[in-house]
């Protein structure tokens, strides 16, 4: 049994789908939200993401794959650290098809703290 990994990044703009194998040095698909609408402005949106998730996975299958771990990822940082619309249907549409989905978990970068506030020593004054 092949065992790979599917990368969702979902932002509010777009969503991506990225299987990779198991150790994650090898893409075996990426397609986004983008590549199957001819609309730019509904590539943040579910249906797209549910699109690409299910050309994804057929890609996937085709190249041998048979169950898959999932991560779902914002843009984080100092950034939104909620997936955008398109996570919920792209993962759904994964577990509803013929791979075994195994974990699923959420890889938003989270920051440690960044970089100092503007505004000097006193800090902003009104």
């Amino acid at each position: 049994m092949t065992k790979g990994i599917v990368n969702i990044y979902s932002s509010f703009n777009n969503t991506i789908i990225h299987i990779t194998d198991a150790t994650g040095a090898e893409t075996i698909s990426r397609i986004s939200s983008g590549m199957v609408t001819d609309k730019g402005r509904l590539q943040g949106e579910p249906f797209p993401a549910m699109k690409a998730a299910k050309q994804a996975v057929e890609e996937a299958l085709e190249k041998g794959i048979e169950e898959v771990d999932i991560q779902v990822r914002a843009p984080g940082g100092q950034k939104q650290k909620m997936p955008g619309k398109g996570a919920q249907p792209a993962i759904r549409a994964i577990s509803r098809s013929e791979i075994d989905v195994g974990n699923i978990e959420d890889v938003t970068p989270e920051p440690h703290d960044g970089v100092r506030a503007k505004g000097g020593k006193r800090g902003r004054r009104v």
